[in-house]
């Protein structure tokens, strides 16, 4: 059932990616409740950024997802408590592996393929880090519409980062991210340019005087 994407807003790409997740790491309380998943959107590690999201927002944000069917509900074995499957892959038509991708992708912020696959392991394991890069490139390169866009590499950066594109293009944040990474750099290279402007003026200032420099 592969259809155009829509943009989500980042409480339902939390959600999405949540129930990515926890549908690996922890199986036996899968689908989750509203209770687990507001435990799994908010948690502090893993997360960037780290959310305060309440169960009324998060209920909100469910009716929204299982209206575009992104969401299944269900009453699990209990028959008592209403859980939330995703329904990602059908919906999105990609494979499982490129589904665990855009998950750490939608929790963690851009990554580089390095980091992508260390953080993956959990939810998949990819042999090494161009197993990575081939399934980001069939999402950059998608028919239907990108999902993925690999990012300018930043200065001192060995390897470029990847962003997904569910909640939209992420030009302008990551410009402001290149923008503070490199300011370390570019004041230190401020600092150098200075000595040596003030080095060369007292050079000419020697020279003038007819002395040979020290």
């Amino acid at each position: 059932m592969s259809r155009e994407p829509q943009t989500l807003t980042p409480v339902e790409a939390r959600i999405l990616a949540v129930l990515i997740e926890k549908s690996k790491t922890t199986p036996d309380v899968y689908p989750l409740t509203v209770n687990s998943l507001a435990a799994g959107c908010n948690q502090k590690t893993s997360r960037d950024p780290v959310m305060n999201l309440s169960e009324a927002e998060i209920q909100a944000s469910l009716e929204e997802l299982r209206n575009r069917l992104l969401v299944l509900e269900s009453y699990g074995a209990s028959g008592r408590v209403l859980r939330y499957a995703h329904n990602f892959a059908k919906v999105y038509g990609v494979p499982s592996s490129a589904v665990d991708l855009l998950a750490v992708l939608m929790l963690r912020g851009p990554q580089t393929a390095s980091e992508l696959r260390a953080n993956c392991e959990r939810l998949h394991h990819f042999a090494d880090a161009s197993a990575v890069e081939a399934y980001l490139d069939e999402l950059a390169l998608r028919e239907a519409a990108p999902l993925a866009r690999k990012l300018p590499r930043q200065p001192g950066a060995r390897e470029p980062r990847w962003a997904q594109l569910l909640c939209g293009e992420p030009a302008a944040s990551q410009a402001l991210d290149a923008v503070r990474e490199a300011a370390p750099e570019l004041a230190d290279l401020a600092a150098r340019v200075d000595k040596l402007e003030r080095d060369i003026a007292e050079l000419r200032a020697l020279l003038v005087q007819g002395r040979e420099p020290a």
